[in-house]
């Protein structure tokens, strides 16, 4: 195949700009990111700036992979990272445009490397479970119903890369915050906190600068995991009642 790659370059001599770059023998069974090393190793042989760009279990579970491929976080396959996406699902001669992703609250570090430590900070907030004295409970100990634990796992396969926050036109964080509340606060361990955490974990996305939810949900269509939007409901509906009470309010 040959390919007529756009990728956005930003630092060093690049101020912030799409360069075009000319690639053939692309085989149809390399992964995305296989033909990128395969630009960079050409781009190494000529003395050039390689392209910057984050990778590291290509597995589809860490979530570094993060780059907006022909306008669709993660490319145009639904349920797939950029690094379980093959080339084969793309045209000999077709053009590909290559961008970071597009947030305030995500500043570019470098070409497709963003800087998505704010999403750290939420998780800081209150994604956790506090066991004060002693040791914590054995898992097993503790019965749950099929059904509760089913629904935890789900929002729990939220690997946190931020495609969410890429194609939500209001930049909103709201379904990876209501994923990581929702799969602590389902499970007992996490109830004692339930309220707590809620409010802490969204009120540190406010203060990340991340935008409002509009309910358009490309958040859902574009996400890797195909975490639901109806955690965002469960957020909304537990931040309000968590809103009632005076003992909950996060100092």
């Amino acid at each position: 195949m040959k390919l007529t790659l756009k990728i956005w370059r930003q630092g060093g001599k690049f101020k912030g700009e799409l360069v075009t770059y000319q690639l053939d023998n692309v085989s149809e069974h390399m992964s995305f990111l296989e033909m990128l090393d395969v630009l960079n190793e050409e781009l190494v042989q000529k003395k050039e700036e390689p392209v910057v760009f984050e990778h590291d279990c290509r597995e589809g579970i860490c979530g570094t992979c993060s780059m907006v491929i022909n306008g669709y976080p993660h490319g145009p396959m639904q349920g797939t990272t950029a690094c379980q996406l093959h080339m084969r699902h793309f045209k000999d001669g077709d053009t590909i445009t290559i961008e970071p992703f597009r947030a305030k609250s995500f500043p570019v570090l470098k070409d497709l490397a963003v800087d998505r430590a704010a999403f750290d900070r939420i998780i800081q907030a209150g994604g956790f479970v506090s066991v004060n004295t002693g040791q914590a409970q054995d898992a097993n100990s503790i019965p749950i119903e099929k059904e509760q634990a089913a629904e935890a796992f789900d929002a729990a396969a939220c690997i946190g890369c931020g495609a969410c926050v890429a194609a939500c036109p209001n930049s909103s964080a709201m379904l990876f915050t209501s994923a990581k509340v929702a799969h602590l606060s389902l499970m007992p361990q996490g109830e004692v906190e339930k309220q707590r955490r809620v409010q802490a974990m969204v009120r540190q996305m406010d203060e990340e600068g991340f935008g409002a939810c509009s309910n358009i949900t490309a958040c859902e269509a574009e996400c890797p995991k195909e975490i639901s939007v109806e955690y965002i409901a469960k957020l909304n509906r537990d931040y309000f009642a968590s809103s009632l009470g005076s003992e909950t309010k996060v100092k």
